[in-house]
């Protein structure tokens, strides 16, 4: 994007994007929503983000580094619409701008892709898995202590081509953009949140436009899904409260039970996945304020549990550099009470979780 600010052609929606594979993908379905839904054409606009730039690992990268650009062009009137995968938005709000529309939530849970069918508990012995997500890293190394976790960068393709030339045994990614690419078929085993948690909102879509325009927010408002909004506001919440960015494992997942309580998870986890505190709480949130209090109530559990001790070891971790990527134990602590997960799963039990 140049900077120059652009009138907008009458009745045109321009909406901003990513250039992979991917987010042209999800951002095209937002834009044929928009036109079905109100009548008006879209014009996708392809604005390229310092991560797409950049071939360190995100975690290194910084917090904002695959929407700043588009948000600057959607607040100097470049495009009138940004569609970001959620997960990428800092959990400090832009002043600007507002989330007008939060589209119906893809299965936010890890798949897992292998060369010759294999799950996450029968790997061979020291395998090379690919994720440059902490995350995953750490939560991984918890469950198979013996992995050896290798980052990796680059769109769908580049990473799956590496699995497939046998230079990584397995690797990481999030269900969703799969199943956005049409690529589910290739998924050997979509993970158990209670083996990987996800991250928080991952998933989900943020569709972005500015406050000072509220007829376009108008617009996008029919996109708009409560229960995803609930369940993303509680687990970002969590996120904002741990004060924790990329660079830190923790996780996320909230889901409306039976009897319409939203239940929120939580992870924060030691990188070598030695130690985790897993907690869990649910109640009712018939407004935003509620998921949100929901997300804060957790996260302040979890920092009673000895949250705030590891996560200062993680940042100071990532300020130091990586001391390795090999887990040496797989010692998890759950305190009584607010709601402790239970034991973890049996990595050596086939099967588990379930393959799909």
């Amino acid at each position: 994007m140049t900077g120059v600010t652009a009138a907008r052609p009458p009745g045109l929606i321009r909406i901003g994007t990513r250039g992979s594979a991917l987010a042209m993908t999800q951002t095209g379905t937002v834009a044929a929503a928009i036109t079905e839904a109100t009548g008006l054409p879209t014009e996708l606009v392809e604005i390229s983000t310092a991560g797409d730039r950049s071939g360190a690992p995100v975690a290194q990268l910084g917090v904002g580094v695959f929407v700043s650009a588009l948000r600057e062009a959607l607040a100097h009137k470049e495009i009138d619409v940004a569609v970001h995968s959620f997960k990428d938005l800092p959990t400090a709000p832009d002043e600007r701008l507002t989330i007008a529309a939060v589209p119906t939530r893809a299965d936010p849970r890890d798949a897992l892709i292998t060369r010759d069918g294999a799950t996450l508990a029968t790997l061979a012995q020291g395998g090379r898995i690919g994720t440059g997500s902490p995350r995953r890293i750490a939560q991984l190394l918890g469950y198979r202590p013996d992995l050896t976790a290798v980052p990796v960068r680059g769109n769908v393709d580049t990473r799956l081509r590496k699995v497939a030339t046998g230079e990584l045994d397995a690797l990481v990614l999030a269900r969703a953009g799969l199943a956005r690419l049409g690529r589910v078929e290739e998924i050997t085993e979509t993970l158990d949140p209670e083996v990987m948690l996800p991250a928080p909102a991952q998933g989900a879509l943020a569709v972005e436009c500015r406050v000072d325009d509220p007829s376009v927010a108008k617009l996008l408002a029919v996109l708009d899904d409560p229960a995803t909004r609930a369940a993303v506001t509680a687990e970002r919440a969590l996120l904002a409260t741990l004060e924790a960015g990329c660079s830190v494992p923790v996780g996320g997942l909230a889901e409306f039970t039976d009897d319409g309580e939203l239940r929120l998870r939580g992870a924060v986890c030691g990188l070598d996945g030695a130690r985790s505190i897993r907690l869990g709480r649910s109640g009712p949130v018939p407004t935003t304020a509620a998921a949100a209090r929901l997300g804060r109530d957790l996260a302040a559990a979890l920092l009673a549990a000895g949250a705030d001790t590891l996560l200062g070891v993680e940042r100071q971790r990532h300020v130091d550099g990586p001391a390795g990527a090999r887990g040496t134990a797989t010692t998890e602590t759950q305190p009584a009470g607010v709601g402790a997960l239970g034991q973890r799963p049996d990595p050596r039990r086939p099967g588990n979780p379930q393959a799909q």
